[in-house]
């Protein structure tokens, strides 16, 4: 097995580097298995070594020697001057009597307690206050691509409403152009009809002329009225000045104006103040009779895995290629198929609201981005199986060896190993070695719950990774057959609630695994996955008929 996929959180031998420690040198600072004790002790037996059980490691105090007195150690602190001390400088006179003394002991367990506290708070409250701030900000950069898409169409907008007016205007202009020359071919046609007019009347003119020429007659000879004269008046010119376009100069700053005004980018710093969130008080009782609100009949064969990324959505998988996305009303939104080709053995969705899911055949936990398959984790040595997306974004992936002898859970801040919880302080394994499948869920206390359907039990550890407690069945059960856990979730009360197999039916814990009761009269069969949306309805997925039951069993 490749040793860079198999990280564990058990202690080896600092001797022997292979063995698990059952003891540690509290003097040395060494984890040690019981053979390699001797062996350690033997190197330098002149050491006052102290061997204590591995889980009492660090838990002899080493004090400061006394700089005074160097065979000494200082279990003592002046309050008053704030230096260490040993027994003998009590006693000496050197120092102050009327000065007050604190043991030692009593310092560091009170610092030890604002340690703890301090790691508590830092953990629990400061640092996921940071991510959400990251969250945030990584949210608003992801934006800017669209935020300006947005400023650029408006201005693209009013760059189609300019050129429209612009277009109207000149299209009016030509419009008036077309009346003016309408007008002036109109002037021009009437002075010319009037010039042909007097070019008629003197072509007739010349023929009377030309017939009096040549006539004898003496009446219209003498009687010939000459015309040159009033012919000789010649008509006015007729002087048209044909329209001029003059274009106006366009000023930059006066069609900016115009066009219209984009503000600069304005930047401000806000105080963000600290507020350590406090515990949901808001008590939702449970129901003496839950009740169905919905069925989504949603067609996958052998139905796995429900979870939902909103109220308007729900997403599932079965042992078929497809994933599927329905409304609330159970109408086939959206259908994803696998990459590899394999049906996925989970889902779970992001904070941003982008779909993962786990392939045992490739070996790889997928983001579905755009409709595109992106890897975000493949292992070697290990097949992944189910997944759960933490409060702080982590992504939660159970799996199992190739070998199928070894279970554990990895914590991942996007492709990166956070944390490897697989062992007890005893260096017992804490999930059954096989390749079922373990659904896995992170409670509002940050409890990381599994439910281990192949021994029997959900187990819980806490954020560190340290067992809390397993949960076989109530110590009185009024069922048939054996508690077989499948499905896991969590409420906003920090209520358990995982899916019992052979009875049918979901067992609800509280958040130190404490039974409260079933809900076993909705009908189910062979229940599997489920989660909880945020009204605290719960969504069960029912195996072989493919159902997925929407349930209220809180108010």
């Amino acid at each position: 097995m490749d040793p860079d996929y198999s990280a564990q959180d058990v202690a080896r031998c600092d001797l022997c580097k292979t063995a698990i420690a059952q003891s540690y040198c509290d003097f040395c600072h060494v984890n040690l298995c019981k053979p390699c004790i001797g062996e350690h002790i033997s190197e330098d037996y002149k050491k006052t070594h102290v061997i204590v059980p591995i889980q009492q490691r660090k838990s002899t105090l080493i004090y400061p020697k006394c700089q005074t007195h160097q065979n000494e150690v200082c279990k003592y602190q002046c309050k008053e001057c704030n230096i260490s001390m040993c027994s003998d400088c009590l006693a000496s006179k050197h120092h102050n009597k009327e000065h007050e003394f604190v043991k030692l002991e009593e310092v560091y367990n009170t610092k030890k307690e604002q340690i703890q506290s301090d790691t508590a708070e830092l953990e629990n409250q400061i640092l996921p206050v940071y991510e959400e701030i990251v969250h945030e900000i990584e949210m608003q950069i992801a934006s800017l691509d669209g935020e300006y898409k947005k400023l650029t169409t408006e201005m693209s907008k009013q760059r189609e409403e300019i050129h429209r007016k612009v277009d109207n205007a000149l299209d009016q202009m030509e419009k008036e152009i077309d009346e003016i020359k309408v007008k002036h071919h109109s002037i021009l046609q009437k002075h010319l009809d009037e010039i042909k007019q007097l070019q008629s009347l003197m072509q007739h003119t010349l023929l009377v002329l030309n017939e009096i020429e040549e006539s004898n007659e003496v009446s219209k000879t003498i009687h010939f009225s000459s015309k040159n004269e009033e012919f000789s008046k010649l008509p006015p010119k007729v002087i048209a000045s044909m329209p001029k376009f003059i274009p106006k100069e366009i000023d930059r700053e006066e069609l900016c104006s115009l066009i219209g005004m984009l503000t600069p980018l304005s930047t401000t710093l806000e105080e963000r103040v600290f507020t350590a969130k406090k515990p949901n008080n808001s008590v939702r009782e449970l129901l003496d009779e839950p009740e169905v609100l919905n069925t989504i009949k949603t067609g996958h064969v052998k139905l796995r895995s429900v979870t939902c990324p909103n109220d308007e959505q729900i997403w599932t998988n079965g042992e078929t290629v497809d994933i599927k996305c329905f409304n609330i009303h159970g109408v086939l939104q959206k259908t994803i198929l696998t990459k590899s080709g394999e049906y996925p053995l989970d889902i779970a969705v992001d904070r941003d609201g982008v779909l993962l899911y786990s392939d045992w055949k490739t070996r790889t936990v997928y983001k579905v981005k755009n409709d595109q398959n992106e890897e975000i984790i493949t292992l070697q040595g290990w097949i992944p199986t189910k997944l759960c997306v933490t409060s702080s974004g982590d992504l939660l992936v159970t799996m199992f060896s190739d070998d199928k002898t070894q279970s554990k859970v990895v914590r991942y801040s996007g492709s990166t190993v956070k944390q490897t919880i697989q062992f007890d302080d005893d260096g017992q394994p804490l999930y059954s070695g096989n390749s079922y499948i373990k659904y896995i869920s992170e409670n509002r206390n940050l409890d990381i719950c599994m439910a281990d359907s192949t021994a029997a039990a959900v187990v819980v550890v806490n954020q560190a990774g340290k067992l809390r407690f397993r949960y076989t069945g109530p110590s009185s059960s009024t069922k048939n057959k054996p508690f077989v856990p499948y499905g896991i979730t969590t409420d906003s009360q920090s209520r358990i609630l995982t899916s019992d197999w052979n009875n049918h039916c979901i067992h609800i814990l509280d958040t130190d695994g404490q039974f409260l009761r079933y809900i076993d009269n909705c009908d189910l069969e062979e229940p599997v996955g489920l989660c909880v949306d945020s009204n605290d309805s719960l969504l069960v997925c029912e195996y072989t008929k493919g159902n997925v039951k929407k349930i209220r069993y809180s108010k």
